[in-house]
């Protein structure tokens, strides 16, 4: 007999008796020969096939029954030598060890039922022990652009989720590659965070939103060409719009009724959000809300190389209006640190920008055209909107609903507004505070003569939006309403021939 060190892999069906007798095998060659070693892998009979097609598969094998039996070539360093299955085993075990072995039936039945013991048995304990874990579920649509792989990384942080254990990141991207979005789960399964969970993809809506507590929708509009027809233009207007109306649906129906909503983009942020809103009445419509940070920034950007100092030393700065269009920027309460003026103050020391900008007519004349300029220079060069940016707004806006800063901290996002200086109802972004969760419009804020009137221009763009993205239903269901009464017609007449 030879005494070779070898390691052998068994792997069968829980409930195969071939399993059963090769395990006892390969007991056998285990005992007889001390450098010889042996894994024993039983499978559940419900994985059994799924776990064989992998395997096979992944080593280039074709095998077809229980059990799959292969020797580890560890000196060598390869991949495992395939031996086949318990006839190959047994002629193996005859002719190169020299070893044979003979099971009483009643035996291999005792085995069998053991094993099957053994994998329900730990079956159930795991299924318990994941019952017992709650993770906060957070779906990201869109989930294979660009902002969506800078946000994943730093999304799942004691900031964001400060008093969660444990997140189930669920990516989800229409009609999206599959081997792509497979590439996009091993490298975030690669990144090892500590709350993480597990991740899951998806490429259709067939379990979108199932429990969510947080969705982050990143599906937005872009121009295939400049030379896009106005009537293809249109087409995927009316998509991403009848998409965004089946994403309410699902949230109404699927997520957890404190769910947080937030919609990020470029291009019909209110309107998106405005349609979420709508089809999902069962949801506050408080929980859904519409960032405005990329364009605060924008503002604060072209703000700071106005006064010479960094964009991060302009602070409190208000967008009202309609966040993809025509907006109205808040300078009251807007300050500035680190002024280079001519007497130098400390670097905790702020000043009221409207007091150190005196250029009154750069404001009135030039000022918002810079900062629409400054975006649109962004996406005439790359053809998408600032990814890190946006990422950078996602995250300060989840942080503020999960308190981490302060109630007196003032935002600009766009809410559901009711009786807001009397505008039309819908999504407008304006100045909030963040109380337990709950975003609530800034108090005592006064709108008044000139900026009111551009409110009201805002509202009346975002108005007119709104009833663009109703006029094809409505032609759809006047349409509709004409081929039922033809239908009554005919059957009317049917009858009078009759």
């Amino acid at each position: 007999m030879k005494d070779v060190s070898k390691i052998s892999t068994s792997v069968g069906k829980a409930d195969c008796p071939l399993y059963a007798e090769a395990e006892r095998l390969a007991d056998t060659l285990q005992r007889t020969l001390p450098s010889f070693r042996v894994h024993k892998i039983p499978v559940l009979p419900s994985e059994w096939e799924r776990w064989l097609e992998f395997t096979c598969n992944k080593n280039g094998w074709k095998h077809e029954e229980s059990p799959l039996i292969w020797r580890e070539l560890v000196e060598q360093g390869g991949k495992g030598m395939f031996l086949g299955g318990y006839n190959d085993f047994v002629d193996h075990c005859q002719v190169y060890y020299g070893v044979t072995s003979k099971i009483p039936e009643d035996e291999v039945e005792t085995i069998v039922a053991e094993n099957l013991e053994t994998q329900l048995s730990l079956a159930a304990e795991e299924q318990h022990r994941l019952s017992l874990i709650h993770p906060c579920n957070v779906w990201i649509t869109g989930a294979l652009c660009l902002t969506s792989q800078i946000l994943i990384p730093t999304l799942l942080s004691d900031e964001a989720f400060p008093d969660v254990q444990t997140v189930a990141l669920h990516l989800l991207h229409l009609s999206g590659d599959e081997e792509e979005m497979q590439m996009l789960k091993l490298d975030t399964e690669d990144l090892a965070l500590s709350l993480l969970h597990r991740v899951t993809v998806h490429t259709d809506l067939e379990q979108a939103f199932h429990e969510a507590h947080v969705i982050i929708l990143l599906d937005d509009f872009d121009a295939d060409s400049e030379n896009e027809s106005d009537e293809a233009r249109k087409q995927r207007v009316k998509d991403l719009s009848e998409r965004y109306r089946e994403y309410g649906r699902l949230i109404d129906g699927r997520a957890d009724k404190e769910v947080k909503v937030m919609v990020s983009g470029v291009s019909f942020v209110n309107t998106r959000c405005s349609l979420l809103v709508e089809s999902a009445p069962s949801i506050s419509s408080h929980q859904f809300v519409a960032i405005a940070s990329q364009l605060v920034n924008e503002v604060r950007a072209v703000l700071a190389k106005k006064l010479c100092v960094m964009p991060s030393d302009v602070a409190d700065v208000i967008v009202w209006g309609n966040i993809s269009g025509s907006f109205v920027v808040d300078l009251r309460w807007a300050k500035v640190f680190n002024y280079p003026g001519a007497v130098r103050v400390p670097s905790f020391y702020s000043q009221p920008v409207l007091r150190v900008l005196y250029d009154r007519k750069w404001i009135e004349t030039e000022f918002k055209p810079l900062v629409r300029q400054h975006r649109e220079a962004l996406l005439s060069t790359t053809g998408r909107g600032a990814a890190i940016s946006a990422t950078n707004g996602i995250l300060q806006v989840l942080k503020g609903w999960h308190g981490a800063f302060g109630p007196d901290e003032v935002f600009s996002i766009g809410i559901a507004c009711t009786d807001l200086f009397s505008l039309p109802h819908g999504i407008i972004s304006a100045p909030v505070t963040c109380t337990e969760g709950k975003w609530s419009l800034l108090e005592n804020v006064n709108v008044e003569g000139k900026m009111l009137d551009e409110l009201e221009l805002c509202a009346e763009e975002l108005q007119q939006v709104w009833n663009n993205t109703h006029k094809n239903d409505l032609l759809l269901t006047k349409y509709c309403l004409k081929l039922h009464s033809a239908y009554l017609l005919c059957r009317f007449l049917f009858f009078l021939t009759i």
